[in-house]
């Protein structure tokens, strides 16, 4: 079948939903209102601002929050909050977006990228314990895709060594681990609202936490200094002016009532998405079986550091990582399984992590189990009218962030992951869920036509 990369008919012709979705009449009318108020920064006394914080933080299962910019910020305002600073260390993972770095050398203290998780994709406890000195202040889990965090072990770990935890939840808007609501289970947790997230303003983010005195800090962080209830012109502390406006809030409010729907939908295209990618029927381009000898060996460096549009798709850019051999990592982790001739598509979902009650499907992460021209999936995928994501590249290969101080620890799992690992999008998981066949038909159609020197 000849591909759509060279004249071929392509599997989708159809575009995938828009993200953003349209606002929605709730929307409308209260940015309508907030516009004709008059009152559309957080501090001339309008509501909406005040409303999504209390809406928000209760959802989080914890009594305070506060509005902010971007999700950037909030990190920031959490970690200098909490009192990190200046000759801390702050352990993030190190498949994630570099604002979980960036965010740490805002605060003045060092980032140390731990090793993930080889199955999930999560912050590994096992490598935060390696990665640990003293000066270790706070750890950082990221919800990566929407899927929370396996956090009982690293809260357990930064009781034992008197360390904070600040969840990164910019991308698990509404998922539950062990029933509990992400962004409440540590000492802070930050949500983006940034235009590819699942709730989104364009730009924004919020904090929420359960602690009085941490929620005041964190509070007169992005008050420039002032204390609640004091002089607007006294500055105890220093702080920023980090604050979310009340046209923001007013996009975001509406939203948080159809917000479990939209999760719920993805959840059924990913559920499509799995089941079809296990249904489809697969022979390789040379019909000799993929994977018959050890797998995981690699033809290319996947050292690549930029991030393609990184503000807005949060995603690395497949130029950067050649044609690779990976370890299928189905039922526990990466090893030699081999994959039945003819009969399975060398394809499978990134699993969710131990503790996962709801997944709130920011991404569906698909793991390669054959030796791939990336580039070439890649731009093969686009043109079959089902585009993939090339995912992050670790962040250890940012030579930036080097030259900032951060330390990288040995990071296997996340270098497999950034030559394995591909991503649908948000906007596709909002399509109809038997349209989900598309994502398997195309990968199908597109393995089998891979160069034989990427199969080699």
């Amino acid at each position: 079948m000849t591909l759509a990369l060279h004249g071929g008919t392509p599997v989708r012709s159809a575009p995938w939903p828009a993200w953003p979705p349209p606002l929605d009449a709730a929307q409308r009318a209260l940015v309508t209102e907030v516009l004709e108020s008059g009152l559309w920064g957080a501090t001339q006394g309008g509501s909406a601002v005040t409303d999504l914080v209390a809406a928000f933080a209760r959802r989080s299962g914890v009594p305070y929050g506060v509005a902010v910019g971007n999700a950037t910020l909030g990190l920031f305002a959490a970690l200098r909050g909490l009192g990190v600073g200046r000759g801390d260390e702050v352990i993030v993972p190190a498949y994630t977006f570099v604002a979980s770095a960036t965010a740490v050398l805002l605060a003045g203290a060092t980032p140390v990228i731990a090793d993930v998780n080889p199955v999930d994709l999560h912050l590994s406890p096992e490598a935060v314990e390696a990665a640990l000195t003293s000066r270790t202040a706070a750890i950082m889990p990221v919800h990566l895709a929407g899927s929370p965090a396996d956090m009982d072990p690293l809260n357990a770990l930064a009781a034992r060594h008197g360390l904070v935890v600040v969840e990164d939840a910019a991308q698990a808007h509404g998922a539950t681990y062990k029933g509990r609501p992400v962004g409440g289970l540590g000492d802070a947790g930050v949500y983006s609202f940034q235009a590819s997230k699942a709730m989104t303003a364009g730009e924004g983010g919020l904090i929420v936490c359960r602690d009085e005195a941490t929620y005041e800090a964190i509070w007169s962080v992005c008050n420039l200094g002032r204390k609640r209830g004091g002089q607007w012109y006294g500055h105890p502390t220093i702080g920023w002016n980090l604050r979310l406006t009340e046209i923001q809030a007013a996009l975001l409010l509406p939203w948080l009532d159809r917000l479990d729907a939209e999760i719920d939908h993805r959840e059924s295209f990913c559920t499509a998405a799995e089941h079809a990618l296990t249904a489809q029927p697969w022979k390789p381009h040379d019909g000799e079986p993929v994977g018959a000898g050890p797998a995981g060996g690699s033809e290319g460096t996947g050292a690549g550091s930029g991030v393609r549009d990184g503000e807005s798709a949060d995603v690395g850019s497949a130029s950067d990582r050649g044609s690779v051999g990976v370890r299928p990592a189905c039922g526990g982790g990466p090893s030699d399984v081999r994959l039945p001739y003819g009969r399975e598509l060398p394809v499978s979902v990134v699993p969710q992590p131990p503790g996962t009650t709801r997944d709130s499907r920011h991404l569906l992460m698909l793991r390669l189990h054959m030796p791939v021209d990336r580039e070439f999936l890649l731009a093969a995928m686009v043109a079959e009218g089902v585009p993939l994501d090339a995912g992050y590249p670790p962040l250890g290969t940012f030579a930036a962030l080097a030259r900032e101080g951060a330390r990288a620890e040995p990071c296997p799992a996340a270098e497999a992951a950034a030559q394995e690992v591909v991503w649908v999008r948000q906007s596709m998981l909002m399509d109809d869920p038997r349209h989900a066949v598309h994502l398997a038909e195309a990968l199908s159609k597109v393995l089998a036509a891979m160069p034989p020197r990427a199969q080699a």
